[in-house]
């Protein structure tokens, strides 16, 4: 069998949570099929700019196919066709005209997945939101399976997106809670689908003393693993976490992992450690009492479940459904939605061993039941046999529906995305409800 994975931006050092789940199942299903990955040049997800040669090229043993971006992200374009879309009453021209300033347009990309189209059994798509996903599936028709990872943000209530995921083969969620806020949004309950998630590189031997001694960290503390951004709810955490320690004359720290694109407050109980090796990151969550995870909008939480498969118990922010979920059905983390709760939980979690290691056993539990590569392979192969059992019996191909006519997509009759996000159901998925 013949695979290709197809993403926005790819590489070694390419650090996005979809990015990164997308390498991480192009390698492992490099196992068990011939797969090669569909990408574009551009490794900046703000301006899409092309810095990576076009061509073919080899990353970690996989066939990587660049391609151009036609254009660099207009800032203010989208700015101001985002608020069109996500605000007023709109045409789908104008999602459309969105979906272009949004990037990354590359139409050499599309050409070659049009061309090539019977090249390959099926095309993996990561992330439904962006130009490559929409005009590829497109392009290959039924061959196509989407990885969406979607979160609950305005974008879900664009109505461009769904005949897209009525129209591929199958879906490959990330969450119970993904997989009912798409299904609610564009009603594709008959599509094919499985909760899948991702797994992880975990190292086996993580060395706490090892992070402690590199980087001079003596006493307790807890980390946030991730890209230091508003959007990520990195600001609340740092009013959160100034709040706690004054109030509560607490000797943690807050250790941040990864790259800032905001402000870090001059703190002493706050370090910024930047960019760090895999070995590096694994060895200081094993250092950790607690990982935070803060974001309002996630599909799945890599992190969370990295600290899950390392024993360690998880505090998030609850009022993203999707992390709120995984830490019920887990029973292996606490959420918190006001600063009150922060601060209780995160004294609970601190304060109580008992509690803190009953967390971490249960992480490690759920972890190993649905999160270890193994299961996760099994997952995607299984899916991928029935489509092709499927194709060898002749069975009726599904497609996504053509566009409508010239001026039914310039007929401004949609309700803002605002507003259809605002009538999907909330909260987390628990017992399948």
């Amino acid at each position: 069998m013949k695979l290709a994975v197809v993403v926005q931006r790819y590489g070694a050092h390419v650090d996005g949570g979809a990015e990164l789940h997308a390498r991480y199942v192009a390698e492992h299903l490099g196992r068990h099929a011939e797969v090669e990955v569909v990408t574009t040049c551009a490794t900046d997800y703000v301006t899409w700019r092309n810095e990576l040669p076009r061509g073919p090229d080899v990353v970690h043993g996989l066939t990587v196919r660049r391609f151009p971006v036609d254009r660099e992200r207009d800032v203010g374009r989208f700015a101001r066709r985002s608020s069109m879309v996500f605000d007023r009453t709109h045409s789908q021209q104008d999602e459309l005209a969105w979906l272009d300033s949004e990037g990354p347009a590359s139409r050499a990309l599309v050409r070659f997945l049009r061309t090539n189209r019977t090249a390959y059994d099926f095309f993996v798509f990561f992330s439904y939101r962006y130009y490559h996903a929409y005009h590829g599936i497109r392009a290959v028709g039924p061959r196509a399976l989407l990885v969406p990872t979607a979160e609950r943000d305005e974008v879900i209530g664009l109505s461009i997106f769904d005949p897209v995921f009525r129209g591929v083969r199958a879906v490959m969620y990330n969450s119970p809670e993904e997989r009912a806020m798409i299904a609610a949004a564009s009603h594709n309950e008959d599509v094919p689908g499985v909760v899948v998630g991702v797994g992880s590189e975990v190292h086996e031997r993580p060395d706490p003393a090892r992070f402690r001694q590199r980087h001079g960290i003596a006493g307790r503390f807890a980390i946030y693993v991730g890209r230091i951004d508003e959007n990520k709810g990195c600001l609340e955490l740092f009013d959160f976490f100034q709040r706690y320690a004054r109030s509560r004359s607490s000797d943690f720290t807050l250790v941040l992992v990864g790259r800032a694109i905001l402000e870090i407050p001059a703190h002493p109980r706050i370090r910024h450690l930047g960019f760090v090796s895999d070995e590096d990151k694994f060895d200081a969550i094993a250092a950790a009492d607690v990982l935070i995870m803060p974001s309002y909008y996630e599909s799945l939480s890599m992190v969370a479940l990295e600290a899950w498969a390392l024993g360690r118990p998880v505090l998030v922010n609850g009022h993203c459904e999707v992390l709120k979920g995984q830490c019920i059905r887990s029973n292996a983390g606490l959420y918190y939605e006001t600063y009150e709760e922060f601060a209780e939980a995160f004294r609970s979690i601190t304060g109580n061993t008992m509690l803190a290691e009953a967390l971490g056993a249960n992480g490690s539990r759920f972890y190993r039941q649905h999160y270890t590569w193994p299961v996760i392979e099994g997952k995607y192969l299984d899916v991928l046999a029935r489509l092709r059992a499927e194709d060898e019996a002749g069975s009726p191909a599904r497609e996504v529906a053509p566009l409508p006519g010239w001026l039914a997509r310039r007929r401004r009759t949609l309700a803002p995305a605002r507003e259809r996000l605002a009538a999907l159901p909330t909260g987390p998925v628990l017992d399948g409800r």
